[in-house]
C-alpha cells in the first residue's frame, strides 16, 4: 500500500496508538503480540504436521486416446445409433386430507 510509505502517515499512526493505550501499557502490549504470534506460529506448525496426507485420487482415462473402433454391446453392429431406453415416469400419490393418527 502506497499510503503507508509516506512519513506522515507512519508518525501519525505511532501517535494513535500512543494515544489508544497510553505509553506506560505500550511495552505490555507489544509483550501480549509477541506472545499471541508465537503461539500462533506454533499451532500453525503443529497443525501442518498433524495434517493427514491428502489421499490420490485416481485419473481419469482420457476419452479422446481409447480406441473408437471397438464396439458397444448395447450399440448395433451395422454403425446406427441404439434407441435410446424408454423409462416410464414415477407416479407418487398423495393422501387428499389430514389423515388422522390410528389409535
Amino acid at each position: 500500500m502506497r499510503i503507508l510509505s509516506h512519513p506522515a502517515t507512519l508518525v501519525f499512526l505511532l501517535l494513535l496508538v500512543v494515544v489508544l493505550f497510553g505509553y506506560k501499557r505500550l511495552p505490555d502490549v507489544a509483550k501480549s503480540v509477541g506472545q499471541s504470534m508465537k503461539i500462533f506460529k506454533s499451532e500453525i506448525k503443529t497443525l501442518n504436521e498433524d495434517a493427514p496426507a491428502t489421499p490420490q485420487t485416481p485419473v481419469a482415462p482420457d476419452v479422446t486416446a481409447q480406441n473408437t473402433t471397438s464396439h458397444d454391446a448395447t450399440a448395433p453392429l451395422n454403425g446406427t445409433p441404439a434407441a435410446p431406453a424408454v423409462v416410464p415416469p414415477v407416479v407418487v400419490e398423495k393422501p387428499s386430507g389430514p389423515v388422522a393418527p390410528s389409535a
